[in-house]
């Protein structure tokens, strides 16, 4: 390890991401650590990062927090079974897109964006996978509710934050956008959308 051998502080930290059931801030580090110095977090941090590059496991950061993971190209020897593979329907793959890359959303302005209503059930099979979270509520008649993604989101799609979310035209030349131009020209400009043509 980068660290002096046996240093307190590092395995302290080590420890607690490695107990912990999600992924922890630096401010919950110090708190969890008895008010521990965030800098001195930080260094425990990018030496455990260094110490496991390249192992069976690594600290990985999500968002703003940081947990243990095993690596990607050893997933599959802990996999007992093959996990059923989760299959968004396209109504809930462009509303989670128009999350991602719009958040904090209404349904209001998702569906405007979308130039469609968009069902209640949309909504509700992204929060049961946990990639979608109701976030509060908009400052504005009726305080609608806004939906944004979550850790979970990150997690799933080896994401450190949002900035890593690919551009529209990284999308397009790979040939992704092709069967929804439509519905992600209107993201630059949601007056193109048309009439709300029902529920999906």
């Amino acid at each position: 390890m980068p660290a002096e051998e046996g240093d307190p502080l590092v395995r302290a930290v080590e420890a607690t991401l490695f107990a912990a059931e999600e992924p922890l801030t630096i401010a919950a580090l110090c708190a969890h650590l008895g008010d521990a110095d965030a800098a001195d977090i930080r260094v425990a941090i990018d030496d455990l990062v260094a110490f496991y590059c390249g192992r069976g496991v690594e600290l990985v950061r999500r968002g703003a927090a940081w947990h243990f993971q095993t690596a990607p190209d050893l997933a599959h020897l802990l996999r007992r079974e093959r996990e059923q593979v989760r299959r968004l329907s396209r109504a809930a793959t462009e509303v989670l897109a128009i999350v991602a890359y719009h958040e904090p959303v209404s349904r209001a302005e998702i569906e405007s964006i979308r130039g469609v209503q968009t069902a209640k059930g949309t909504l509700d099979v992204l929060m049961e996978a946990g990639w979608v979270r109701a976030a509060g509520r908009r400052d504005a008649p009726g305080r609608p509710v806004i939906y944004a993604t979550t850790q979970a989101f990150l997690a799933h799609f080896g994401l450190e934050s949002r900035r890593d979310l690919p551009g529209i035209g990284e999308l397009r030349s790979a040939g992704l956008l092709d069967p929804v131009d439509d519905a992600f020209d209107a993201l630059a400009d949601p007056k193109q959308s048309g009439e709300a043509a029902g529920p999906e």
